[in-house]
């Protein structure tokens, strides 16, 4: 595997999981009781990006850490995932 194959793998894995870490520990304003006028009730209180992002990017290297280790051992390829079967009738 390339070095760009590797970075273009890792930033998909970091992006699909930034989606289900975004939520951990956040709180609303309407959990909290102090909804800010003018903004929306379901909006964070105290976001913590710095923390997600951490969090995400420790996620992603140990997700990717075991991708390359199952491809780089021959466990999972390209030929092993299933196709369907070409239903077309030959007239």
């Amino acid at each position: 595997m390339s070095i760009g194959s590797a970075l273009a793998i890792y930033f998909v894995i970091w992006w699909i999981s930034l989606f289900a870490i975004l939520p951990w520990g956040v709180r609303s304003q309407q959990e909290d009781g102090e909804v800010v006028p003018g903004s929306d009730p379901g909006a964070p209180t105290l976001p913590r990006m710095r923390r997600i992002v951490i969090a995400n990017t420790v996620l992603a290297a140990v997700v990717f850490g075991l991708f390359y280790l199952i491809r780089s051992q021959g466990l999972f390829g390209l030929d092993d995932i299933p196709f369907l079967p070409d239903f077309r009738t030959k007239i």
